[in-house]
């Protein structure tokens, strides 16, 4: 039977129920692609992150920030950017950015709930809508006779919203269980990631003398030449000071012995 038959022949209810499939497919192609793109680049990103932390957190940073795009990337970068921070913070930081990215993971949940809630209601309304309308033009007399064979068919036609209801329900339940299964995962993604991270920063935390490509800045020549040639000029004016000092303490103008004996 074609597919267009059917749809007429399941009543009004198909209408509503082609509107929550369409729906439905949507939300499952946009968050298919949406998981498709996470597991192709959330391993590479989160190693390579790591890696480098533990050598530059200039270049940990840098790369996860590249990696802005992707939920993990944007878990990494958030406690990284951060000027001043301590491990407290650190944790928080880290905190905060998943609960906000499992959240946006869990877009189009609530509208797949209401599919998977809706949809055999409507395909039970069809059916009943379809049995009142066969079972009221039957009469007493015609019972038994070729005249029932159209009420019949006509309450066979009336299940299929019922059936339609049920497999759309269905398959929007499977996926809805795949995507719920998938944050559940990340959850774990996330927390690994995390506190290997937070274990890097508590080992070895970010040197502030650090330039971006991790080398400890030297002093210029110029400025050793100055310090010590600053250093020369104090050692000479304390060194006259101290003559002076000396000269005025022994000058023979009031000898102490002379003025006794005289």
């Amino acid at each position: 039977m074609d597919i267009l038959d059917l749809f007429k022949k399941g009543g009004p209810a198909m209408w509503p129920l082609l509107v929550l499939s369409v729906l439905s497919l949507s939300v499952i192609f946009e968050r298919f692609w949406f998981w498709l793109r996470i597991f192709t680049q959330e391993k590479e990103i989160v190693e390579r992150v790591l890696d480098a932390a533990t050598d530059n957190w200039e270049i940990a940073t840098e790369i996860a920030k590249k990696a802005y795009s992707q939920p993990i990337g944007r878990f990494l970068y958030a406690p990284l950017h951060l000027q001043k921070i301590d491990a407290e913070t650190f944790r928080l930081a880290l905190e905060s950015t998943a609960a906000e990215e499992v959240a946006g993971m869990r877009r189009g949940e609530k509208l797949l709930e209401a599919v998977i809630a809706i949809s055999p209601l409507l395909g039970l309304l069809g059916t009943v809508l379809g049995l009142i309308q066969s079972l009221g033009s039957i009469r007493i007399g015609d019972l038994g006779t070729e005249s029932t064979v159209g009420v019949t068919t006509g309450i066979g036609e009336s299940l299929i919203s019922t059936a339609t209801g049920l497999v759309v329900a269905i398959v929007t339940l499977v996926f809805y269980r795949l995507f719920q299964g998938f944050v559940v995962n990340q959850i774990k993604v996330f927390n690994k990631a995390g506190n290997d991270l937070e274990l890097l920063y508590r080992q070895s935390p970010p040197d502030p003398n650090q330039s971006k490509l991790g080398i400890i800045k030297e002093p210029k020549e110029e400025t050793v030449i100055s310090t010590s040639k600053r250093r020369k000029n104090n050692f000479n004016q304390n060194s006259v000071l101290n003559s002076e000092e000396k000269t005025s303490h022994t000058s023979p103008n009031s000898p102490p012995e002379l003025e006794n004996e005289s």
